[in-house]
């Protein structure tokens, strides 16, 4: 059965600096032990450095499976720890970027919500020293997915991953979202319909289409 290998947390901190100016980010996230509080749009002693564009609702976990971690860990040649994506849930047994948009997972007390992939900045070339993992990052089709929380609740390494629910009225995938987004606009039409995605996701979509 799928499981959360980790649960990983991290505050915003000095990440670089940017003409003379300190750049923060929340990116660099670390494994918690023990019970974690999931809530409002955050897991406990988690934060996010620039609210315009992370967190909220359809942001609030952020979660990246250990078999894609080792997929990079093949391709950069280097070890890669939990956390290193600044993933919030670092799953095994799981096709996270295979995902469809609205499933939903319980781990623990939590129920959860599939609802976009995840798009790089320059900050995850930051954090990797690597400034080509944006494009890299892009091209692998190996997102992440970011979700919502449906059902507050406590969730610890360890716990099973339950796919609770499948929508019926589509199979678009994160994976197919993140492709739209950042490869070929023309597979707009194709995922803009999946009834899950967040609205402001959608509108910008379907202007980039038009």
């Amino acid at each position: 059965m799928p499981q959360l290998l980790s649960v990983n947390v991290g505050t915003p901190q000095q990440l670089a600096l940017r003409r003379g100016r300190p750049m923060m980010s929340a990116i660099a996230k670390h494994p918690v032990t023990g019970r974690v509080r999931v809530e409002g749009v955050n897991v406990a002693g988690d934060a996010q450095a620039d609210l315009r564009v992370h967190g909220g609702p359809d942001k609030a976990v952020y979660a990246y499976a250990r078999e894609d971690i080792a997929w990079w860990e093949e391709q950069l040649e280097r070890e890669i720890p939990d956390g290193m994506f600044g993933e919030n849930l670092t799953t095994e047994g799981l096709d996270v970027s295979g995902a469809l948009i609205g499933e939903r997972w319980t781990i623990g007390t939590v129920e959860l919500e599939v609802c976009q992939p995840r798009q790089p900045c320059s900050k995850l070339g930051l954090r990797f020293e690597n400034l080509r993992m944006v494009k890299l990052f892009a091209q692998a089709s190996r997102p992440g997915a970011y979700l919502r929380i449906i059902t507050e609740g406590e969730l610890g390494a360890g716990d099973a991953i339950a796919v609770t629910h499948l929508p019926e009225d589509h199979a678009v995938t994160i994976a197919q979202v993140s492709d739209a987004i950042l490869l070929d606009d023309t597979l707009i039409p194709q995922v803009v319909g999946a009834t899950a995605l967040p609205t402001d996701l959608r509108e910008w979509m379907r202007a980039q289409a038009a």
